[in-house]
């Protein structure tokens, strides 16, 4: 079995998140994916344990991709990137709209150069629009979307930031969407393509409870449509569905009586019922008999797991092999998670370790553009490319 992206080569400079995420998933479907880091390298080097010098954010991130350094201010460096860019098949990018261009290795230079090539941009408000100049992280993209004060309503707790960074990885699936289909589109048309995700577009487009807030009445969810968290002896469960199906299957299942009282109105009917299914929950005095009546009533629950459990405890991860070991460089193993894609006819996995900044800027430039060692060595010498801690790239 091959991998279904065998053979496209990718030019990756986004950093961070919501670029590095779609070129990771890329490279566990077969692409070869070269990561493009400037001198001062991904803000991302700094974050979380380091082992082998390679930082635990990094390196989940961008395993498996090439990576060559070039100090992006100096025209030769351009010109290696707009050789580089011939050669690709993809070419991503997660700068403020505009920075490319300034470059000189923009859409319209680069297509002109490579009219195969399919380009993804992702930004936080788009490539053109009024808003398009602010710098946007995730939190910015959460605050804008309405998320961060819809889930402070809801929890009764001051406004705060999400503990994910859920804007830059919609964005990045989205991404990887329109990427695939552009790819698939130029084997029809022979044309490349140029792909602008904004962060914000990507939220609305995936934020289903947002939805609500295009109808005419700006209408929130059903009450009793919300999931929520029951205290047993199981210890804290998510239980999801409609408060009417599990009041329902408490009466059927275990003849529970409706403690409503006459003339309650629609809110005093839901906590009423919701208190006396609280308590039934909570009197159940093992967590065997709790499961057994998640069991019986037919229920989607969850246990609200911290995550150093949910990543070791899980059995459904243990056997889909979701969690996998690679050398971590010191003479040790790394855990890291695989790409969620599971084919019957097809490969997928991770394909090797995260790079150090210009790792291969020898074997890059002399696969893709069967540059001699001399040459490379010069522009090494004159600071066009660099490797690690400002030292010759490592071939």
């Amino acid at each position: 079995m091959g991998y279904p992206l065998e053979g496209i080569r990718v030019l990756d400079f986004s950093r961070v998140l919501a670029g590095p995420f779609a070129s990771r998933m890329l490279v566990d479907l077969g692409a070869e994916v070269v990561k493009v880091e400037p001198p001062e390298g991904d803000v991302t080097r700094f974050w979380g344990r380091k082992i082998a010098g390679i930082s635990g954010y990094f390196h989940q991130q961008n395993l498996g991709k090439r990576d060559i350094c070039l100090d992006l201010t100096r025209p030769e460096a351009v010109d290696l990137v707009r050789r580089l860019a011939r050669e690709a098949d993809v070419v991503m990018e997660n700068f403020r709209p505009g920075v490319m261009d300034r470059l000189g290795i923009g859409w319209s230079v680069l297509s002109a150069d490579n009219p195969r090539l399919v380009m993804l941009s992702v930004s936080g408000f788009g490539q053109g629009g009024p808003e398009s100049h602010r710098a946007a992280y995730a939190p910015i993209i959460h605050a804008e979307s309405g998320v961060i004060e819809r889930q402070a309503r809801a929890s009764g707790q001051p406004a705060s930031e999400l503990p994910l960074s859920v804007a830059d990885t919609n964005a990045s699936l989205h991404g990887l969407v329109g990427l695939l289909a552009a790819l698939y589109r130029r084997e029809q048309t022979g044309e490349g393509d140029h792909i602008d995700i904004a962060m914000i577009d990507a939220m609305l487009a995936t934020d289903d409870h947002l939805h609500a807030a295009l109808e005419p009445e700006n209408a929130e969810p059903d009450p009793a449509q919300r999931s929520e968290v029951w205290e047993t002896a199981a210890g804290p469960l998510m239980i999801s569905g409609d408060l009417r199906w599990i009041w329902k299957q408490l009466t059927t299942c275990y003849g529970i009586e409706d403690p409503t009282p006459p003339g309650a109105t629609l809110p005093q009917k839901i906590e009423a019922r919701q208190q006396a299914a609280r308590a039934f929950l909570k009197g159940l005095p093992t967590r065997a008999k709790v499961i057994e009546a998640m069991d019986r009533m037919n229920l989607a629950y969850g246990e609200v797991k911290p995550s150093r459990r949910a990543v070791s405890e899980s059995p459904t991860l243990a056997a889909r092999d979701s969690i996998v070991e690679v050398p971590d460089r010191a003479g040790g193993t790394r855990r890291v998670f695989r790409s969620p894609y599971r084919f019957t006819r097809s490969e997928s996995g991770v394909r090797g370790v995260a790079p150090h900044r210009g790792e291969h800027n020898r074997e890059v430039l002399g696969d893709w553009l069967s540059l001699d060692a001399a040459e490379i060595i010069r522009l090494e010498q004159e600071g066009v490319l660099q490797g690690a801690e400002g030292s010759a790239g490592k071939g």
